[in-house]
């Protein structure tokens, strides 16, 4: 018998991975290669999810490109209860936002995204979009690279209603916005934000609509609800273990604009690929490898008590599923990449729909030097593939580290992980 380890995210259990993916991470499949590594440039400095280091938490990142000045282009992060986080492309922070929140529920920055050019009433605006566990909303700061040391403003309209609750109580209850992607429809100009609930199956597609005053709201269009229970090969059931009235969440999301379909990272399930509208059937691209596993949930021990595995799953990702991004190149080619958290590698699939988004390699973020580690049990991911100025011309990829080190006595630390993106496309090209 196996137990899952539980991490836990404030009150809630959100996620859960098998004991045994640790043996996984250290034993590739049969047959199977150990993956390159390449080594980060730089990190930001380390946070601390204590009441001292203001109980931040590193998460989700989002790459702003100045057009101007590449070499002034920003990191825009999420800390969770410590907030914002943006950075220069030194990894040195330049401005710190506060999560708001009530009295009694503050405010929980899970992930952000980026939404270009959007028509504001002092005109065209890059827009950071981030959603809110802590209020279940949506907030929104215009980016400004001409203001470099506070280069984001927020602009969310005081009436941006809840997602996904209907009342203060629910939101308490924390059954709140959780993952995040953002698109804009090539056909319409509208703006989009796709928002999962957290520990539901839940999807909601919100149009993000402007204010006369400058300000940004939206409105909620549709909601689609993945599958939480799945039929196996030889026709037992199976859901994935989780505490009672808990569904297998999705958080890493993000959405391809030529093709206008999503992909969303069910934790414990698998990669989705949809529509981004939420019409038309999801299709599960890919299977985590502790896919089909039974497993019964010990309340004593807060832990999910497993029984052999069936070997219904994948071969390329341990769960959980996380940090989706999208590696943009010329003519539609480039990658969809995804973090393998429960073995510490990012795993590549081919974007192109005619090449049915076929697995391309994958790579671990390992440690440059004794200073500069690599990256662990990584939450969010950002890659962009255009030029950043001297420092990145290829472009960059930056990666969560939820085990940043060296750490500070007993407190944990996390940040995140500035790779050339150079050297990610060697190693897939090899």
């Amino acid at each position: 018998m196996h137990a899952f380890t539980r991490r836990r995210s404030g009150a809630v259990a959100v996620a859960a991975t098998l004991a045994f993916a640790a043996a996984v991470a250290a034993v590739p499949p049969a047959g199977a290669a150990a993956p390159p590594e390449v080594g980060p440039r730089a990190e930001t400095p380390a946070m601390f999810d204590d009441d001292e280091g203001g109980n931040a938490n590193a998460d989700d990142p989002a790459i702003w490109r100045n057009a101007a000045d590449p070499d002034a282009s920003l990191v825009i992060a999420t800390a969770k209860e410590g907030g914002l986080r943006v950075y220069d492309l030194d990894a040195r922070e330049v401005q710190s936002i506060p999560a708001p929140g009530p009295d009694h529920a503050p405010g929980r920055f899970n992930n952000v995204d980026l939404v270009h050019g959007m028509s504001l009433g002092s005109g065209a605006a890059d827009l950071a979009v981030v959603s809110d566990r802590g209020s279940d909303r949506l907030r929104v700061y215009r980016v400004d690279g001409d203001r470099p040391g506070a280069p984001l403003t927020d602009v969310t309209d005081a009436s941006a209603p809840w997602i996904f609750s209907g009342s203060q109580e629910e939101v308490d209850e924390e059954s709140t916005a959780y993952g995040l992607a953002t698109y804009t429809d090539a056909a319409t100009g509208k703006s989009y934000a796709l928002v999962s609930q957290n520990a539901t199956t839940r999807v909601a597609l919100l149009e993000l609509t402007a204010t006369r005053g400058g300000t940004v709201s939206y409105r909620k269009v549709r909601t689609l609800d993945l599958p939480a229970a799945f039929t196996m090969p030889d026709g037992s059931k199976w859901s994935p273990c989780g505490e009672p009235g808990e569904g297998p969440q999705v958080e890493g999301m993000v959405v391809d604009p030529a093709t206008g379909t999503l992909f969303a990272g069910q934790e414990d399930v698998g990669i989705w690929r949809l529509p981004a509208d939420l019409r038309g059937r999801p299709v599960l691209q890919d299977k985590v490898r502790e896919y089909g596993v039974p497993a019964r949930y010990d309340e004593p021990s807060d832990e999910c008590v497993a029984g052999e595995d069936p070997g219904f799953g994948g071969d390329r990702v341990s769960a959980d599923v996380e940090g989706l991004t999208l590696l943009k190149q010329d003519d539609g080619d480039g990658y969809l990449l995804a973090s393998s958290q429960g073995d510490d590698t990012f795993v590549a699939y081919d974007r192109e729909r005619s090449d049915g988004h076929e697995y391309e390699g994958g790579f671990r973020v390992t440690a440059a030097s004794e200073a500069l580690d690599g990256s662990e049990e990584c939450d969010g991911a950002d890659v962009l593939a255009e030029p950043l100025g001297a420092k990145y011309p290829d472009g960059l990829l930056v990666v969560q580290d939820g085990h940043m080190a060296p750490e500070d006595g007993e407190r944990e630390a996390t940040g995140f992980k500035f790779v050339d993106l150079a050297d990610v496309l060697e190693t897939l090209d090899d």
